[in-house]
């Protein structure tokens, strides 16, 4: 009898996996493993949300797999180690994962794989977490697209029923090991501490919970998704990002559907790929920026700014509000993320890779090629269309996005008195409503740390300059 290892990964789930899917029509016995990487995890403060994630999915992963008669294997530690070790202590064959398209994840794929090669264990990688990978969509000449809305073309054109059918998994899930119960390690015993209660419901129960709401909800989404202060955006960012829920099943739906407002979210999704194409062609922007002639822009950086930016008192609200909601929950619509971007890097004029650093540290959802992606095309720095005098302006967007200042009055409780008139730029109302709200800026709630016209003219003299 055959024995496979499948090494879950950023793919959570039993169902609709492609990995799992190969390993079980290929072997007689399949044994799914998670290793809870001790290089990723040991940098980590001990309260971090993402680990709580993981680990509360794993368990629920590993409630199902005990009533199919299985097991999760579980290890903490390097993989370089414990993968090989794993193979050899289940007289694995063969280990099979899904491909990962970060640098550090290649690399060190790539050394599991000679480890493994050495002791005549195959490892095997397939397609999962996106719907093209690679070099799947290229130009005509053949290269990679470097600006999203051809891509997207190209995208959308190749998109169809192959490559959204899922993985039937079910039909082979008695080929699934049985094991003696395997330990099971507490977040103590890994090293971190028992956060908040997550803000969404975690897990592929959690995914498929939110997944059946917004199905409901799909048909406005281009009309609510741009809205913090109402229930616009999916929430489905960090099950995608940890593989809760299948992307080809949430593309497929969309792309079946049809109409503006499943075409807008297909959109978003498109995005994703993009930006892994991007990462995968130019593992390079993970330090330095797409355009070279911006990577060494001489940003003044001031640090009293960034520490008002993160703490969200930069006394412009709707910033201070969605910084806010990052540091509290995790979570940050995808329109603020645009907004506290620009705000810090063409206002505050601070480089794209603090701000890149800072959300890789505080977002639940944190994937490296959207969150690098993200943020250069805020900087101007990226593949984007855009010059680099796009700015936004925070009063503007504020009005546009929140205009009656519901999301600035759940996180800013401070500024809650203000009318709609006054929340948006406090520091301009007038004194007699400021005194009936009891807000009193500079003591209450900050005074702008900065002047918005002014800081745009430094940033148009910077990047000319830098260009």
């Amino acid at each position: 009898m055959s024995t496979a290892l499948v090494w879950l990964r950023r793919d959570l789930r039993l169902f609709d996996h492609a990995a799992l899917f190969h390993a079980l029509k290929h072997h007689d016995r399949v044994i799914p493993a998670f290793i809870f990487d001790r290089d990723i995890l040991d940098p980590l403060p001990r309260a971090d949300r993402r680990v709580g994630f993981i680990h509360a999915a794993l368990a629920e992963l590993k409630a199902e797999l005990v009533a199919r008669g299985s097991e999760l294997v579980v290890r903490h530690g390097r993989p370089a180690a414990c993968m090989p070790a794993l193979a050899h202590e289940f007289g694995a064959t063969a280990v099979y994962a899904n491909r990962d398209y970060e640098p550090a994840a290649i690399a060190r794929d790539a050394g599991i794989a000679t480890d493994l090669a050495a002791a005549g264990v195959g490892f095997e990688t397939f397609k999962d977490q996106v719907i093209f990978e690679q070099d799947e969509i290229r130009t005509q000449a053949g290269g990679m697209y470097s600006v999203f809305t051809p891509y997207k073309r190209a995208w959308l054109a190749k998109l169809d029923e192959f490559y959204v059918r899922a993985y039937p998994v079910r039909p082979y899930a008695h080929r699934l090991a049985s094991l003696p119960p395997q330990p099971w390690p507490s977040l103590a015993d890994l090293g971190f501490e028992q956060g908040d209660a997550p803000v969404l419901p975690v897990g592929c129960s959690g995914g498929e919970t939110l997944f059946n709401d917004f199905c409901t909800r799909l048909d406005r989404y281009h009309e609510t998704r741009d809205y913090p202060g109402i229930k616009g955006p999916s929430y489905l960012s960090v099950h995608l990002r940890f593989g809760t829920v299948s992307i080809r099943e949430l593309a497929g739906h969309a792309w079946r559907q049809g109409g503006a407002g499943a075409e807008t979210w297909l959109s978003e999704l498109c995005w994703r790929d993009f930006y892994q194409q991007i990462l995968w062609h130019r593992p390079d922007v993970v330090e330095h920026a797409f355009r070279p002639e911006y990577d060494a822009l001489p940003f003044p950086n001031d640090k009293a700014l960034f520490a008002a930016w993160c703490e969200g008192r930069t006394g412009y609200p709707l910033v201070d509000a969605a910084m806010r909601q990052l540091n509290r929950t995790g979570y940050m619509h995808n329109r603020l993320r645009m907004i506290v971007a620009s705000f810090l890097v063409k206002d505050l004029l601070v480089d794209w890779r603090w701000g890149e650093r800072y959300f890789a540290e505080k977002l639940l959802d944190f994937d490296l090629a959207a969150n690098n992606g993200g943020w250069q095309w805020a900087a101007s720095t990226g593949c984007d269309a855009q010059p680099w005098f796009r700015i936004f302006n925070p009063v503007t967007q504020s009005e546009k996005f929140d205009p009656d200042g519901r999301f600035i009055r759940r996180y800013c409780p401070e500024l809650a008195a203000l009318g709609p008139d006054a929340i948006h730029a406090p520091w301009l109302a007038h004194p007699l409503g400021l005194r009936e709200a009891a807000v009193r800026i500079g003591v209450d709630y900050p005074a702008p740390v900065i002047d918005h016209a002014k800081q745009r003219e430094l940033a148009l003299a910077l990047f000319k300059a830098g260009r």
